[in-house]
């Protein structure tokens, strides 16, 4: 048998604002009573029916395709309409977490399209683990066999029910299934949600629209210090710094709030720490230290995407290939070579990773503005090139004669002037799931020129540039959020058949 299931019936709307108000009825509902529930599991409860809630959805009908306007009064977008005339849905999750992305994303199908959003419960089962609140850990109150029989009364997550197919352009529904109005399910995207508090240590709340990831421990901590430096300054533009464990320090002159005595430093850090410089509307800055490799990088851009950022940019280290370069030189990407291997299933190594002019002009006028460097100057401390990643961090020790083909070999022919094991992942999966995407990279050894890291260089090295890197990567940041998100999310980061969600 099976408990009467939380239903809404499906109604339309005229507002964004009212569609929204009913999707977080529909969501409260249905998390209320799978918590409700599994209380009286924990407890013992000998509950011998299933018990299931569903996602709210949102759905939307056009009977025609749809042209862009030509005049003034409008600027093109890359998102916020569907292209052809047919019915769209998808289904949603967190409306407190995503109240103003849900609400501009509402806004544009209802003023593009002349349409009502038709809202209600779906039939997408809710699993039990993303019900729980954000402190809850329930589970670990249970013994190994109660454990066990969750699966007999609660939906669990569904593996196939939250693919990235959508995103990756594959997905392909049958006769008469609506077509997906967004890149994630509501599924999909509270996985990745869990994911990141498990990653980072903090709270998917925190996040912020503009991110940097680097793969240093050493930009850490010149972020952690900026952080403190910024909290000290009663006019900061910015109000909160959080750091691993969800510990909160507020601006100079602000007053603490609910739920900050709640944040706890962990005994070690996690796998991919997160800090965050928190301003209003979500459009301050996050920093993650993804470590070392292209499976980590993946990881956590494949996670990050789900918060729909408005710009992601690599910092850090790498290679130098060629011998005019010296070290603590910057590299600016404008092409990868994917020697990381980690997305080839998603996205065929056959598709190009374009530079976007946003980004690059931003990172180059950052490196200008920071270093005060102009143009000759600017030249000789800033190469523009291709960046190759790799996945083998030993590629050097590969052998070099008796082969088809060597490392060294690739890197020459494909012109690339640096190597790291990260760029070309996170600006591949920024192209796959439409997130702006950049990279600015220091030149710390020259491998192929007999030039690796000693202890004193890199000391020195590190005094010198990692404070002025980070600085660059903020400042370029900085410049895209001044020219507005409409700016920057390219439409060549948008298929012809795209979803109408940013």
């Amino acid at each position: 048998m099976q408990t009467p299931i939380p239903f809404i019936a499906p109604e339309n709307f005229d507002s964004a604002e009212s569609a929204l108000a009913r999707v977080r009825v529909i969501y409260d509902q249905s998390v209320t009573h799978l918590r409700l529930a599994m209380q009286r599991f924990v407890a013992g409860d000998d509950m011998q029916d299933r018990v299931r809630a569903c996602y709210p959805c949102v759905r939307i009908e056009t009977a025609t395709d749809w042209t862009p306007p030509h005049d003034a009064d409008h600027e093109p977008l890359s998102y916020g309409f569907v292209a052809s005339a047919g019915v769209y849905t998808c289904t949603l999750t967190r409306p407190d977490l995503f109240a103003p992305y849900l609400l501009a994303q509402f806004d544009l199908l209802i003023r593009n399209h002349g349409v009502r959003l038709e809202v209600s419960t779906s039939k997408d089962p809710m699993p039990v683990h993303f019900s729980f609140a954000e402190n809850e850990h329930m589970e670990g109150e249970m013994s190994a066999a109660r454990r066990a029989r969750m699966r007999d009364v609660f939906d669990l997550p569904d593996l196939t029910a939250m693919d990235d197919s959508i995103a990756n352009g594959t997905w392909r529904g049958a006769n008469g299934q609506p077509k997906p109005l967004s890149l994630f399910t509501g599924a999909r995207t509270d996985y990745s949600l869990h994911r990141l508090r498990h990653y980072t240590g903090t709270s998917p709340s925190h996040f912020q629209n503009y991110v940097l990831f680097t793969n240093y421990q050493f930009y850490i901590d010149e972020f952690i210090a900026l952080g403190h430096a910024e909290m000290a300054k009663p006019d900061s533009p910015y109000a909160v710094f959080v750091e691993p464990g969800n510990v909160i320090t507020r601006r100079a002159g602000s007053s603490a709030q609910a739920g900050d005595a709640l944040g706890t430093a962990p005994q070690r850090l996690p796998q991919m720490p997160a800090y965050h410089l928190v301003r209003e509307g979500h459009s301050g800055i996050t920093m993650v230290n993804i470590g070392v490799g292209p499976a980590n990088a993946k990881t956590i851009t494949d996670h990050i995407a789900v918060l729909r950022p408005h710009a992601w940019l690599m910092v850090g280290h790498c290679a130098g290939l060629r011998t005019t370069q010296q070290l603590g030189d910057y590299v600016l990407a404008h092409a990868y070579v994917r020697e990381d291997h980690v997305l080839d299933e998603e996205l065929p190594l056959w598709v190009p990773i374009p530079a976007l002019a946003e980004i690059q002009l931003a990172l180059e006028q950052a490196v200008a503005e920071v270093s005060g460097s102009l143009g000759h100057e600017l030249k000789r401390i800033m190469r523009t090139g291709t960046v190759a990643s790799t996945d083998n961090r030993n590629w050097e020790l590969l052998p070099t004669s008796n082969v088809a083909s060597t490392p060294q070999q690739r890197f020459s022919q494909s012109r690339a002037v640096a190597l790291d094991m990260e760029s070309a992942t996170i600006a591949a999966n920024g192209f796959r799931f439409r997130v702006p995407y950049g990279t600015l990279l220091c030149v710390s050894d020259k491998p192929l020129h007999g030039e690796i890291k000693l202890p004193g260089m890199a000391n020195h090295f590190y005094r010198e540039r990692v404070n002025q890197h980070l600085q660059i990567g903020i400042r370029a940041l900085e410049l895209l959020r001044a020219a507005g998100p409409a700016q920057l999310h390219s439409r060549k980061l948008r298929s012809f058949a795209e979803v109408a969600f940013q």
